[in-house]
């Protein structure tokens, strides 16, 4: 897919040697001594060959508002931004390997010792989302993560969640415990009467049958609330 602002035939770089010095302060300096226009830029280099990519690079960070917000759209977001598959795939990589890495440290052991790695694992797939997302983590007797499944998918401010079908997995799963995860695209973590609602059929459904209902973490791009911590579950 092509567009007016990222033509894909290949123009003469300006900026001559720029790659290769960008290239050089990275290894040289890490992250922390590249801007995040230039970071963008090193991946970009990999989808396109032959162009000074530096106005892509900004123009896009300006579009999707923040680095992080680019890097967490989907294909067709990407897409949209007039970038072709070829750089869509480079910067979808960059996020499954980001979460790959984050849900190694997940399951690494049992989930409530390790808490704050399931808070970074969960930032990072969910902070930006633009659409509510509702998952449930599934945990055996030792709280290590069995299964971590998305149940529902919504809009910008709901999303549908079924307290007989979170059960009905739990059991197919064998699982003892569970840990209800849902975003707010809004950035503001705090809960709804909906959310609390919700959360208390979930609960009192799962309570019959001896499943835990450790917490339900709302994330957002402020950080997170816990129901637990503010006295809701």
């Amino acid at each position: 897919m092509t567009d007016q602002l990222f033509p894909e035939t290949p123009v003469k770089d300006h900026t001559a040697g720029h790659r290769q010095r960008l290239r050089e302060r990275f290894l040289k300096a890490g992250p922390d001594g590249v801007a995040d226009y230039e970071l963008l830029e090193l991946l970009l280099f990999l989808a396109i060959p032959r162009r000074d990519v530096k106005p892509m690079a900004k123009g896009l960070i300006t579009r999707f508002g923040s680095l992080g917000r680019l890097l967490a759209a989907d294909a067709g977001a990407l897409r949209a931004a007039g970038l072709s598959d070829a750089m869509a795939a480079t910067l979808l990589t960059v996020k499954a390997a980001a979460l790959h890495m984050a849900k190694e440290q997940v399951t690494a052991r049992p989930v409530l010792s390790n808490w704050q790695a399931l808070l970074d694992y969960l930032r990072l797939d969910m902070a930006d989302d633009t659409r509510e997302r509702f998952r449930v983590l599934f945990l055996d007797r030792k709280n290590v993560l069995v299964a971590d499944e998305v149940q529902g998918e919504g809009t910008v401010d709901q999303t549908p969640v079924y307290p007989r079908e979170v059960v009905r997995r739990a059991l197919e799963l064998g699982a003892s415990a569970l840990i209800l995860v849902h975003n707010h695209p809004s950035g503001d973590t705090t809960p709804s009467r909906a959310d609390i609602a919700m959360t208390k059929e979930v609960s009192d459904a799962c309570s019959k049958l001896g499943i835990a209902v450790h917490d339900h973490l709302i994330i957002g791009l402020k950080g997170h609330t816990s129901f637990k911590s503010e006295g809701l579950i």
